[in-house]
C-alpha cells in the first residue's frame, strides 16, 4: 500500500521502523536509497536498523553516515541496531559500549532469531529436538515469555522486532501462547515502553498479540523489515493484521463501553 495506491496512509501506516541497508550483509540498498524510497513512499518516520552483535565494531561508522545523509522535509530520520535475544534472562547480543539514546543509537531492534533457551540461544531445530526429547510446550512457551519480559526490563529504548516469528520455525503456533501469556507479555510492553513492531516480512505478531498490546496500552508501529528499497513503506498484511486486531480488541470490550463508543 502506498500514498499513489490509496490516498493519504493512515497514521500508523506512515512508518516503517525496522529497514536494513548495506551496513547489514543481507541487505542491498543504500542508505540514501532508503530515504528517498522513504520520502516516495509518503512516510513520516523511517528507522534506519542493521545487525549488530557483541563483536560489531561500525555503529559509529553508520551513525555518522546517517547524519551526513539529507533529510526530505517532512521525514523523520530514527536509527536502530537489530540485535538478537540470546536466552531466557533476556540478554542480547548487542555490542559492548553500545550508546543507546542521546549521542547513540535511538532503539535495539531486538529479534527472536533463536529460541531463548536457559543456556543460550537454542537454534531452531536444537528447540524442535528438545520438544521431541520430552520438553514440554508450555515450559517451552514460558521460556519465549520469560524472556521477552526479562529483555524489554534489561533493554533501555527497546523495539521489539518480529516477535514470536520464531515460533512457527520451531513447529509452534501464536494460538497456543493463550491470553495469560500475551498479558503479561503486553502489559510488560507497556510498562518498560518497549515499542513492538508490527512486521509485513514476518507477518506477526498476530492478532490476539496485537489486540493484547492496544488493550496494555504498548505503543505499536508498523515495519517492512525491508532488505531492499523498493520495499520499504510497502504493506499489504501489516493492514489485515491490525483491523483484525482492532475488531479483537473492540469485541473483547465491556458492551457498555462499546454503546458508549457508537
Amino acid at each position: 500500500m502506498s500514498v499513489t495506491e490509496a490516498g493519504r496512509l493512515p497514521a500508523l501506516l506512515q512508518g516503517d521502523f525496522h529497514v536494513h541497508s548495506t551496513f547489514s550483509d543481507d541487505a542491498r540498498s543504500t542508505l540514501a536509497e532508503n530515504i528517498a524510497a522513504a520520502s516516495s513512499a509518503g512516510l513520516r518516520t523511517i528507522r534506519l536498523t542493521d545487525h549488530v552483535r557483541a563483536s560489531t565494531t561500525w555503529v559509529p561508522e553508520f551513525l555518522s553516515a546517517v547524519a551526513s545523509e539529507p533529510v526530505p522535509d517532512g521525514l523523520t530520520v530514527l536509527t536502530g541496531v537489530e540485535a538478537k535475544l540470546l536466552d531466557a534472562s533476556g540478554a542480547v547480543d548487542t555490542p559492548s559500549g553500545l550508546v543507546v539514546g542521546p549521542g547513540g543509537v535511538d532503539a535495539v531492534v531486538i529479534g527472536d532469531h533463536q529460541f531463548p533457551g536457559t543456556d543460550g540461544p537454542w537454534s531452531p531445530t536444537a528447540t524442535r529436538e528438545r520438544l521431541d526429547a520430552g520438553l514440554a510446550v508450555d515450559d517451552a512457551l514460558d521460556l519465549l515469555i520469560e524472556g521477552s519480559i526479562r529483555a524489554m526490563e534489561r533493554t533501555p529504548h527497546a523495539q521489539l522486532a518480529h516477535w514470536f516469528s520464531i515460533l512457527p520455525k520451531v513447529g509452534l503456533d501464536e494460538a497456543q501462547l493463550g491470553d495469560e501469556r500475551l498479558l503479561a507479555w503486553a502489559q510488560a510492553a507497556a510498562a518498560t515502553g518497549t515499542i513492538v513492531e508490527v512486521n509485513e516480512k514476518w507477518n506477526c505478531p498476530g492478532p490476539d498479540a496485537i489486540a493484547a498490546l492496544l488493550d496494555a496500552g504498548a505503543r505499536i508501529v508498523a515495519s517492512t523489515d525491508s532488505h531492499v528499497a523498493t520495499d520499504v513503506g510497502r504493506y499489504e498484511r501489516v493492514p489485515a493484521l491490525l483491523a483484525e486486531a482492532a475488531d479483537r480488541a473492540a469485541a473483547e470490550r465491556p458492551a457498555a463501553e462499546r454503546e458508549d463508543a457508537r
